[in-house]
């Protein structure tokens, strides 16, 4: 919104349209829309209006359902057999199996973030690793790296 007020104040002051443009790194027929806007509905005309966007694939009320059971449930009580955890892939599946509703891997984490949830990417520890073979590649390792 500051930007729109300057430019309308740029423009009451008498500059033209590619300097206003100039001066707030912004394009001319942006400062024209603005201008436009202006002159047809006064300041209320430069209010910030809905964005753009895809509808929403789920409900509040299913998206509500879904966090309910992402956050008290395990991905075994609801049929996904040998996984505790939930991840992008099981949830997707889920909403698959409870809505009818498909998403791309990248919608998925829209949806937990829009609902505060987080969710962080595996890491793996070999806990059966032999601790004497690893010293003895690190090792190895640090001589290679000299070379």
């Amino acid at each position: 919104m500051h930007i729109r007020y300057i430019v309308i104040l740029n423009y009451l002051q008498g500059y033209k349209l590619n300097e206003i443009a100039y001066m707030n790194n912004i394009s001319s027929q942006t400062v024209g829309v603005y201008v436009k806007k202006y002159k047809l509905f006064g300041l209320s005309g430069l209010a910030l209006g809905k964005r753009p966007g895809a509808p929403r694939h789920l409900t509040n009320d299913q998206e509500s359902e879904l966090v309910k059971i992402i956050t008290t449930k395990t991905p075994d009580e609801e049929g996904f057999t040998a996984r505790k955890n939930w991840d992008t892939t099981i949830i997707r599946q889920l909403v698959m199996k409870l809505y009818g509703v498909s998403y791309c891997q990248r919608g998925m984490p829209e949806v937990l973030y829009r609902n505060n949830l987080s969710f962080t990417r595996p890491t793996y520890s070999l806990e059966k690793a032999d601790e004497s073979k690893q010293k003895e590649f690190k090792g190895q390792f640090e001589i290679l790296k000299k070379i």
